[in-house]
Parts: structure tokens; sequence; C-alpha cells
């Protein structure tokens, strides 16, 4: 019987992380328009798509490793790092990123929060006492070059978004970098399900009696249900279980190389539906902040990570 290539084997992996990548960053774009056209709160829908996209990972989660679901559980010291997880990473991560979509676009914001990769490789420079090497040093400039002309248009003299808007985005990316760092520790005993499950979860029962869920706000009507439906089902269960899927068969590094096409799908799908707009300096600024995610995920080939 012959075999089949080991490129084309890695197929399937490569369209799920580049899919799972596009359903993140048009469930952005949905949250724009709920924010703008249905009048819903950030807060309260963060809080509903933590919940909910927390019970129905843990289910998925049940469904292939009944016993690793709840050993979380067993040690304090399991049990203390996902509740911190939760707090500081979960809801850190969901709120900042949808609070800055509220104040800018889903494009801005997206890409704003894809700084984070250079924060994380600043971190393990000062953790391990070493300085960035001449990639590291390209990607660093690319990004803050980026971040430039993505919210100045290339002028010193003023930003083309608000001072609260582009500080929410670069408190998005901090959180984006904590929420990597933290679950290593979590993520060599139990499965990316059940920590990304938990995760959600307890972020969003935390959120719930400030959020106050149950209090229904803005205009409900078609298009608000299948917004909200696409950002729970297809933003986050589906978008976490092909992701996680194509790590199993490409690796954590390809995968998450892949998924730098998430600012990309967020610009394209605002710009599109929304209208936004989105000028040279613009795309400029975005091709080069996904340069700095991929010369970042290249380099940290053949490398020994944490």
């Amino acid at each position: 019987m012959m075999n089949i290539p080991t490129a084309y084997q890695k197929v399937p992996g490569l369209i799920m992380a580049v899919v799972s990548a596009i359903f993140w960053g048009v469930s952005g774009t949905c949250a724009q328009f709920l924010f703008e056209e249905k009048s819903l709160d950030p807060g309260w829908l963060v809080c509903w798509r933590l919940v909910l996209g927390g019970v129905l990972l843990l289910i998925f989660s049940l469904s292939q490793k009944k016993r690793d679901t709840f050993q979380v559980w067993k040690k304090p010291i399991d049990a203390f790092q996902i509740i911190l997880f939760g707090i500081l990473g979960m809801v850190a991560v969901q709120f900042t990123y949808f609070y800055s979509i509220s104040l800018s676009n889903a494009a801005t914001a997206t890409i704003l929060q894809y700084l984070g990769p250079v924060l994380i490789v600043a971190f393990f420079a000062i953790k391990n006492r070493r300085l960035p090497n001449w990639t590291e040093y390209t990607a660093l400039f690319m990004a803050l070059a980026g971040t430039f002309l993505l919210v100045t248009h290339g002028s010193f003299d003023s930003l083309v978004i608000s001072d609260e808007a582009l500080i929410w985005g670069l408190l998005s990316a901090l959180a984006l970098a904590f929420y990597t760092i933290f679950p290593v520790s979590l993520l060599r005993k139990f499965s990316p399900a059940t920590i990304t499950g938990w995760g959600m979860l307890v972020g969003g029962l935390v959120m719930i009696p400030i959020m106050k869920p149950w209090e229904i706000q803005g205009i409900w009507d078609l298009e608000t249900f299948l917004a909200f439906a696409y950002i729970i089902l297809f933003g986050t269960v589906l978008a976490f279980y092909l992701f996680l899927s194509s790590v199993t068969i490409i690796g954590a590094t390809n995968a998450s190389l892949l998924c730098s096409v998430e600012p990309l799908a967020a610009a394209g799908t605002a710009v599109v539906w929304l209208g936004v707009y989105f000028g040279i300096m613009d795309w400029i600024g975005t091709i080069f902040i996904f340069l700095t995610v991929v010369i970042l995920s290249l380099t940290s080939r053949g490398k020994k990570t944490s």
C-alpha cells in the first residue's frame, strides 16, 4: 500500500488552523456589529461568551477524556492556578479585547492585541537574562513601526484612534501575553480543552454578579441572535476545537504561525461588512504586525522552549 507523503498528511491540520483563525477574526467583527448596531455591552457579551463557551468546551472535554476533566480540582495548587487563569487570563484577555473593539473597531483591536508575542519575547528575554537576537530585534522594530502607522497614519501630531482605545488595545496585548505564558504548567498535566473550558467557566462565573447576564439588554432581533450565536459557536467552541486539533497534527509552532491570519480576517470583514475605513497606512501597519508574528514563529522553530 502506497504511503501518503507527510506533507499531504498535514493538510487537514493546516486547514483547521487557518479556519480557526478566520473564525476568531470574524467573531471580533460580529462583536463590533453588536456593540455599534445592537447596543450590547462588551462586559455583558464577554460574560455570556465565557459561560456558554466554557460549558460547551467542558462537554467536549468530557467526551474525550472523562477523568482528565475533573482532575484539575484535586490538587490545591492546580485549582489555584486554574482560578487565577480564569480571572487574570480569560476575563482579562476577553474583556480588554472586546472593550477595545467597542472603542475603535474589530480590525484595529485585533491587530493591537497581536503585539502580545512581542511582549512574550521580552518576558523570556528578561527571565533568561539574555538579549534578544537580531531576528527578535527585527520583529520588535516591525511591531513598533506597525503600531505607529496603525494609530497615527505616519503623523507625529495626533492619533487616529482615541487614547483610551490605544490603551485598552495595549492592555489586550499584555493580557494575551499573560494568557499564553501562565497556563504552561497546567497544559503539561491536562488537555487544552480542559484548561480552556474551566478557565472560561471560572471567568464567566466571576463576572456574573457584576454583569448580571440575566438582564437582557440591547436590540434583539434575528441579526443579533445570529451574530451572538456565531461568537459562541464559531468564534469560541469551533475555533478552539479546530485550533487544538490542528496542534496535534502540525504542532503548536505551525498552528500559531497560521493563526496570525486572524488580524487580516478581522480587518477584511470589518472593511467589507461594516464599512470600516482602512487606508494604505492601516494596511501597511497590519502587514508589519502580521510579519512580526511570522518572524517570531519561525524563530521558535528548532528551539527548546518552556
